[in-house]
């Protein structure tokens, strides 16, 4: 045996960069190594939205105070369409927050894949870091938009007294993180098809707002009939729409059995969606 095979066998390696990676594997044991990059580009995220607008941060209570104000003159006072009694504001403002994290994520994890080409072509790091980062970023501006909330919430709960809430509260945790897997596992799925289908990224925005219209976000499940629910049901986001709704304002409708099905649909959706992005970030580079 020569000195150069002496070197090679006794050198031991940090980090052994390999594609033989099995589909089902989530590589969380890589995501926390590079658990700072992670953090890096959260804020990132965070950061450079608002970096050169005069308001910066304030924009994430402006944008919801904004769209709020617009639901209740169109679908309230327009269209008349009914809120269960619960003030329009509270109705309204909850499930923008609600649903604006969702789709938010869901869009940006989406294009992962196109809009980082060029980094993933020069530097290794695990690729699920980057959707992670979109979904971790997101619940900091959910978090912060969940304040504005639960300030008009604490008004109409202890002053007005007009909203019933309930101990399915302490759900509340479960929902955001069903919401989270949801929009993430969707979005890797839609990322990895983007790579070689690129007419996605035109529908992707074009399927979210049809999407909105099939959950029930402005508007109560109630003011649907009974035969026309089921179809609303089977959307996995109205269980998880409702149960917010029946927790915090105390109307709406939480079923454990939805609930489940949207669970049970969400975790098929991150296996899915996990073996599609392992299959593909081998060969991406190639195709986009």
């Amino acid at each position: 045996m020569n000195d150069k095979e002496k070197i090679n066998d006794t050198d031991t390696w940090d980090i052994n960069i390999t594609g033989a990676r099995g589909k089902f594997d989530l590589n969380l044991h890589e995501v926390w190594r590079y658990r700072d990059l992670l953090s890096m580009f959260v804020k990132k995220d965070i950061i450079t939205v608002y970096k050169q607008t005069i308001l910066g941060p304030i924009w994430f209570l402006i944008q919801p105070i904004m769209t709020t104000l617009i639901y209740v003159v169109i679908f309230g006072q327009v269209a008349k369409i009914s809120t269960d009694g619960v003030p329009p504001v509270l109705f309204y403002l909850g499930s923008i927050t609600i649903w604006n994290y969702f789709s938010e994520t869901l869009t940006l994890t989406s294009k992962t894949f196109t809009e980082n080409a060029t980094i993933f072509g020069k530097v290794y790091f695990p690729r699920i870091i980057l959707p992670l980062s979109k979904v971790l970023s997101g619940m900091l501006k959910l978090l912060i938009q969940l304040s504005l909330f639960l300030v008009f919430w604490a008004y109409y709960y202890f002053i007005n007294h007009s909203i019933s809430p309930n101990w399915h509260i302490l759900y509340f945790p479960l929902l955001l993180l069903v919401l989270a897997i949801m929009s993430l596992s969707f979005g890797i799925i839609i990322t990895s098809l983007t790579t070689k289908y690129r007419d996605l990224n035109f529908l992707i925005s074009f399927a979210i707002q049809l999407l909105m219209y099939a959950t029930p976000v402005i508007y109560p499940i109630s003011i649907a009939s009974p035969q026309k629910q089921i179809w609303l049901w089977l959307n996995p986001l109205t269980s998880i729409f409702e149960a917010f709704k029946f927790s915090f304002l105390g109307q709406g409708v939480f079923s454990y059995f939805w609930l489940g099905y949207s669970v049970v649909f969400t975790i098929v959706l991150l296996v899915v969606g996990v073996v599609i992005f392992n299959v593909v970030e081998k060969r991406f580079i190639d195709t986009v």
